[in-house]
């Protein structure tokens, strides 16, 4: 039996659940929240879509840990959401808090479950779920360069008219400010960006993209957003339970791969059973290879922050 844990039944949760049990690619999704009757209620409404849909996917609703046991994958999704005005380092004591506590329940339950962690700021928060898990680094995971090339994507097929599924978008790096898009690998059909494009009107889709999460705050004024990043958290989840070895812009750990070790950070990863089966390394231009060594260090410095704030 093949089950899949989400922890939070916000709108982020939810969702990613919702787009999970409609693959129909495990028997059960469990949907965790600390709110009683939330995941509840909203779980017995996703079962009663299966027969409209054409799913046999069980959603559960629990807010007991117990009911996640023996979980191949957990998606954490729990955590503060950003508001107006708020960077995702103003996030980071509340929400490390809150992993910790979810990460350490979790690996009492699925010993052997690959983490997905979409919490922000995200490169931190996959650094603390791995070091609370103990688990191998490979099986501990972060989403971002899904979903971020997804908005990079999005912004190309407006700005060039172009069909959005015939564009190929790649951004790498931290999630945030220290971001890397990387229009050297991205396409318009057959085209190079860079053929496409002007270079000042590909260097505002690429300021955009850095930006695109806060924009969407902006406008909601309340909440983040979450149709997007689910639709990411759930491709992910999507390679490892059928071990496709998709390759995929993720969160990973680094053991050398462009001469950067020892952190977590966005690449081109393989993905499968379990979870990062290999860092795959692209070629780069020589100003985004910059780009990626100096989102490295910066991640590195965030972590350290980190460090003091458990002291």
């Amino acid at each position: 039996m093949s089950k899949v844990t989400v922890v939070g039944a916000g709108k982020y949760g939810s969702t990613t659940a919702q787009r999970i049990a409609e693959w129909d690619i495990v028997d059960e999704v469990v949907m965790t929240d600390i709110v009683e009757g939330l995941p509840q209620g909203l779980a017995l409404d996703m079962n009663q879509s299966r027969p409209v849909v054409g799913y046999r996917t069980l959603v559960t609703g629990t807010n007991d840990y117990a009911d996640t046991a023996g979980s191949d994958v957990v998606v954490i999704t729990a955590g503060l959401p950003r508001k107006p005005g708020m960077s995702r380092m103003d996030l980071l004591e509340v929400n490390a808090g809150i992993v910790k506590a979810v990460t350490e329940e979790i690996v009492a339950r699925s010993p052997d479950a690959v983490i997905i962690v979409v919490t922000n700021p995200l490169d931190q928060m996959v650094a603390l779920a791995a070091d609370v898990s103990g688990f191998p680094k490979h099986r501990v995971l972060g989403q971002a360069g899904m979903l971020d090339s997804a908005r990079f994507a999005h912004f190309i097929s407006e700005a060039t008219g172009h069909d959005v599924l015939d564009i190929t978008a790649v951004t790498l790096g931290s999630h945030g400010e220290t971001m890397v898009p990387v229009p050297s690998l991205c396409t318009v059909g057959d085209t190079p960006l860079s053929d496409a494009l002007d270079a000042a009107t590909i260097e505002e889709l690429v300021d955009r993209t850095r930006k695109g999460g806060a924009e969407i705050v902006a406008y909601l004024k309340t909440g983040s957003a979450y149709y997007a990043p689910s639709a990411a958290a759930a491709a992910m989840v999507k390679a490892v339970v059928e071990d496709s070895r998709a390759e995929m812009p993720v969160c990973a750990w680094m053991t050398g791969q462009y001469g950067i070790s020892d952190v977590y950070l966005g690449v081109m990863a393989k993905l499968g059973r379990n979870g990062v089966e290999e860092v795959a390394e692209v070629e780069l231009t020589e100003s985004e290879l910059a780009g990626l060594v100096e989102a490295a260090a910066a991640v590195k410095e965030k972590v350290a922050d980190l460090d003091q704030i458990q002291q």
